[in-house]
């Protein structure tokens, strides 16, 4: 099952973390010193937020799946009906590996479809010259942000 993953940049991360953990009514399932997650299942969210954003607010969407199969098919739909992707990579980003590709919608929101293999220790690799950027972005796109 594929759960909805969102990533907000907030000002403040300690009260970031105050707000959503009373909405939730559960506290985050990792923190960091600019980051924190939500790993819910009621909703199925991976929420996170950090203070690593250009600016306040929406920072990326993404589909975390559970399998790789699920993260190639995407990008092949979305290849298919003619929508530009990044390649699909293996990296570091927001404190876990995993294999991913990125889109961006006609709104040009970033879309982030990925499979986390496992925590890591750091934020992940800056290969955008930005320190909030973990992957490669879409190609219709300067750069976008990861978790």
């Amino acid at each position: 099952m594929k759960r909805l993953h969102l990533h907000l940049s907030v000002p403040d991360l300690e009260q970031g973390i105050k707000f959503y953990s009373t909405l939730f009514a559960s506290k985050p399932s990792k923190v960091k010193s600019d980051y924190a997650k939500w790993q819910l299942d009621d909703p199925r969210v991976n929420f996170a937020i950090s203070t690593r954003g250009d600016a306040i607010g929406l920072d990326h969407l993404g589909i975390q799946a559970e399998a790789d199969a699920d993260v190639i098919a995407t990008q092949q739909r979305l290849k298919a009906a003619s929508f530009p992707t990044s390649d699909i990579d293996n990296g570091v980003c927001c404190y876990a590996e995993s294999n991913r590709f990125w889109a961006v919608d006609p709104a040009g929101i970033p879309w982030e479809n990925f499979v986390t293999m496992k925590d890591a220790e750091v934020y992940g690799v800056d290969k955008q010259s930005r320190d909030s950027a973990c992957g490669d972005a879409a190609p219709t796109t300067e750069s976008a942000n990861c978790c």
